[in-house]
């Protein structure tokens, strides 16, 4: 996977850190929870390859995975920011320096807050969403943006695998949308992919 390099160095500094961070602290609030890099190098190919240019991210906690679609989109020189939801904000404002480190600030709009509320809020369209926080809100979140998706779209989510049963509500309302082609891939935690054309 060839990114800038800048970016490499900083996603495998925080990479070590997030593995680091994990084993060490108990509390769920307080690990990063990073995609595995297998997961995230899949997340750049396909939002690379499919030209995807007006996406939302919920679920940013340090910014890992938001390097990585930030990155995807200044390499097919999409104009559009990436929008990144939140809720903590110790954690946003990690991904904010973060995203500086990078030179990616300006492909980025975080946005602090509960994820269901603001993605009510949101105006969209979106042409790609990755689900990366909350399993069991996703399928509420999933309702309120049906109507702000473009026609052409790819939904991400990643977890699959690991916690089946709190993101099957969500895999069954997203394989639910008519003209869906959806698969599991098992790639680190499982991303679950789906795209209506």
């Amino acid at each position: 996977m060839r990114l800038e390099p800048v970016v490499d160095d900083l996603l495998r500094e925080l990479e070590a850190h997030g593995r680091e961070n994990d084993a060490r602290v108990g509390e769920r609030a307080g690990k990063m929870l990073n995609l595995d890099r297998e997961t995230a190098e899949l997340l750049y190919v396909l939002v690379r390859s499919g030209r995807r240019r007006r996406m939302l991210e919920i679920g940013t906690s340090n910014g890992v995975s938001t390097l990585w679609l930030a990155a995807a989109l200044a390499a097919i020189g999409a104009e559009e920011p990436l929008t990144s939801i939140e809720r903590d904000p110790v954690k946003l404002d990690q991904a904010r320096a973060n995203l500086q480190r990078g030179g990616l600030a300006d492909r980025v709009r975080l946005v602090q807050g509960d994820a269901t509320d603001i993605v009510a809020s949101l105006p969209g369209p979106f042409d790609c969403v990755f689900f990366d926080a909350d399993r069991l809100s996703a399928p509420e979140q999933l309702r309120l943006l049906l109507p702000k998706l473009e026609q052409d779209c790819l939904l991400l989510a990643d977890n699959a695998l690991s916690h089946p049963g709190e993101i099957a509500n969500y895999i069954a309302a997203a394989e639910a949308i008519p003209g869906v082609a959806a698969t599991l891939v098992p790639v680190g935690k499982g991303l679950h992919v789906a795209h209506r054309r």
